[in-house]
């Protein structure tokens, strides 16, 4: 299937929202507590407005069927987990990885963080990072599984994500014919 990564605009976070609250009820129906703290209403309407105007969310789409699949988010380092020791400035940080339960097991995920890792090293950048929650173990075997390894786990009180993980930037798992469909959008720079 023919896949793309664009930026998102401000008219797909309904779709954004579809998306997380998807992942929050097939979580739920897994007995995981990841993401039970529901994100709702304006508050999470705000935090995808933000982060879209920051031009740091993009969409997954099956162009074929002109469907959303996922999406991905970046951001700065989280100050809660990554310290100045960690050289934050070094690694590009991967949030909200989200892909829809229709297209989950086809390995989108995997070539979105492989899109991340060549993000990465274009920036100049040797790593990509992210953390992930604490309880979710069948989630950190699977970021393991892609590369990623498991650098430490922090526990504030406040948090319950906290096992952080990071993968070289030039860590490539997929083919290159693989990645053909996905395309490379244009990307701002992140400090």
């Amino acid at each position: 299937m023919p896949y793309t990564i664009q930026p998102a605009s401000l008219d797909d976070v309904p779709a954004l929202m579809a998306l997380r609250t998807e992942a929050e009820d097939w979580l739920q129906t897994q007995g995981s507590d990841q993401w039970s703290d529901r994100q709702t209403g304006a508050a999470a309407i705000a935090k995808w407005h933000d982060a879209i105007n920051e031009g740091r969310t993009w969409l997954i789409r099956d162009t074929e069927r002109d469907l959303t699949v996922g999406t991905v988010s970046r951001g700065p380092a989280d100050a809660d987990f990554w310290t100045a020791d960690d050289k934050p400035e070094t690694a590009l940080y991967l949030y909200k990885l989200i892909i829809g339960r229709a297209a989950a097991g086809l390995g989108i995920g995997s070539l979105v963080i492989d899109w991340t890792a060549r993000l990465a090293a274009l920036e100049g950048r040797e790593w990509v990072r992210l953390d992930c929650w604490r309880t979710a173990t069948g989630l950190q075997r699977y970021y393991q599984a892609l590369g990623f390894e498991h650098v430490r786990t922090e526990s504030p009180a406040h948090r319950k994500s906290g096992w952080l993980g990071q993968r070289p930037s030039g860590l490539i798992l997929n083919r290159q014919e693989a990645l053909r469909p996905l395309h490379l959008a244009t990307i701002p720079a992140q400090g």
